[in-house]
């Protein structure tokens, strides 16, 4: 409770500097907002029209403390490409982003911590020269050519699953399920590398400690070893990895979500990159930062659950 009440005045200024960071990026780019969202060849009442809808008349710090206002209680603010408002829009398709990033995420810790684990016990053989070359390998591919390579194989050629679309969960789970995973595989690929290579070197530090040492004179098994007592203190920096990772997997699944045609977040963002839709874009990206931040705060609250240490320091 004492580390939370410290942290959170940061919280709260960190989200303030990020919404306002976020406002000014959009408010001051060049040229005329009204003008980038109707595009030329408009009309001049229809421009008046849309800069005093969008407040554009008042003064910038007036503008921004409005539109913090209407955050704050959800309000975002309406797409006037679209007439949606931009928390509908979001919340509408945050389902799909959320689920294509925990199973990312899920898939990535699944195959990396086994892979971690025999890696750093051989640290230096053949095997463990073997497992970091493939995960460099995996970490040179972008996101979008896993993508490509992925529906090449398991969509064209193999058939096994679906190139593009999506079907809600509550329609049918073995098919979104089957949507899902060629998305959540690109995503998780790479990951997996970055994942692995970070909790194998931790561990290879971790099992030359002094306890460890320890708990081999005693003749403790190694799989032991490396479960009880070197993966926990391990997971520090995998730890603020995924929560990093988790925290981003908006703006990561915006080219997979667009090449697999899912109705997320990600894919929202970028047609409305392309149709000029400022608010739309402004709302999203106050949103992504957000949770940026938030998951941050929870990782930092989660130290302390794997070394109790951390909460007695200072």
């Amino acid at each position: 409770m004492r580390m939370l009440l410290r942290k959170l005045p940061w919280l709260i200024g960190t989200l303030l500097a990020v919404s306002f960071f976020t406002f000014m990026l959009v408010s001051l780019l060049p040229g005329d907002p009204a003008v980038l969202i109707l595009g030329a060849g408009v009309s001049p009442e229809a421009i008046a029209a849309l800069r005093l809808e969008l407040g554009l008349d008042r003064p910038l710090l007036i503008r921004y403390f409005d539109w913090l206002g209407g955050a704050l209680t959800g309000d975002l603010g309406r797409s006037p490409m679209t007439g949606q408002l931009v928390m509908d829009a979001i919340l509408a398709r945050l389902p799909v982003t959320v689920q294509l990033g925990l199973m990312a995420i899920v898939i990535a810790l699944s195959i990396a911590i086994p892979l971690a684990m025999l890696s750093a016990s051989f640290a230096g053989s053949k095997l463990d020269r073997t497992i970091s070359g493939i995960g460099f390998a995996l970490m040179s591919v972008p996101g979008f050519m896993m993508a490509i390579f992925l529906i090449l194989i398991f969509a064209v050629t193999l058939g096994w699953f679906p190139a593009t679309g999506w079907i809600p969960f509550s329609v049918s789970p073995l098919a979104n399920l089957r949507n899902a995973l060629l998305p959540a595989l690109s995503l998780a690929m790479i990951e997996l590398a970055l994942y692995m290579r970070l909790l194998r070197t931790d561990l290879i530090d971790t099992l030359q400690q002094d306890y460890i040492t320890l708990a081999r004179a005693k003749g403790m098994p190694a799989w032991r070893i490396l479960t009880r007592h070197a993966l926990r203190p391990s997971s520090f920096s995998l730890l603020t990895v995924v929560g990093l990772q988790l925290g981003g997997v908006i703006s990561g699944a915006i080219i997979v979500e667009e090449i697999f045609a899912l109705p997320g977040v990600g894919r929202l963002l970028y047609q409305s990159i392309l149709q000029r839709d400022l608010l739309m874009v402004q709302g999203i990206v106050l949103f992504i930062a957000t949770a940026y931040v938030l998951v941050n705060f929870l990782v930092d609250l989660c130290y302390s659950l794997l070394d109790p240490r951390v909460r007695y320091a200072g």
